[in-house]
């Protein structure tokens, strides 16, 4: 949740950089951050529990067991497909977003396909693979579509 919430702050801090402006557009980005990154990072964690159990370290799958931290993880990919549908319904209704939204969102619950509570092999495909793509099509559907919208209007 550390890391969600430090990588959450950058939309932020870059948009009041960029426009010397205050806007609830990006604390919507920031918050599909928080929940998004914190989610996959869950994920990730998984394979350090043991280690983190015989260190005695308060890790989310520690804290609340495997198949807690999965249920855990879905809740806050859950909550940051939410917030990009309601960024698309308010701010990028264009067909853009909505390719950007409909990726993003696939690739999160493709994720959750991929690691169970007892098979964890697959957590390097879910973290680095399907977040990799996830951020990078997200990103240019996004861009494309602020782009645009700030042509039309």
């Amino acid at each position: 949740m550390v890391l969600g919430l430090g990588l959450s702050l950058a939309p932020i801090g870059a948009y009041i950089s960029v426009t010397n402006q205050f806007h609830i557009l990006p604390i919507l980005f920031s918050l599909t951050v928080l929940t998004w990154v914190s989610g996959f990072d869950i994920l990730y964690s998984l394979q350090d529990e043991d280690f983190d159990r015989e260190h005695h370290l308060k890790s989310i799958p520690v804290l609340l067991g495997r198949k807690n931290a999965l249920f855990t993880s879905r809740i806050l990919h859950f909550i940051s497909a939410m917030v990009v549908l309601m960024i698309g319904m308010i701010y990028l209704p264009f067909a853009l977003y909505y390719i950007a939204a409909s990726i993003f969102i696939f690739l999160l619950i493709y994720q959750h396909t991929l690691v169970k509570v007892n098979d964890i092999s697959k957590v390097n495909i879910a973290f680095a693979t399907t977040n990799g793509i996830a951020s990078v099509a997200y990103s240019i559907f996004v861009i494309l579509s602020l782009y645009f919208t700030f042509l039309i209007f």
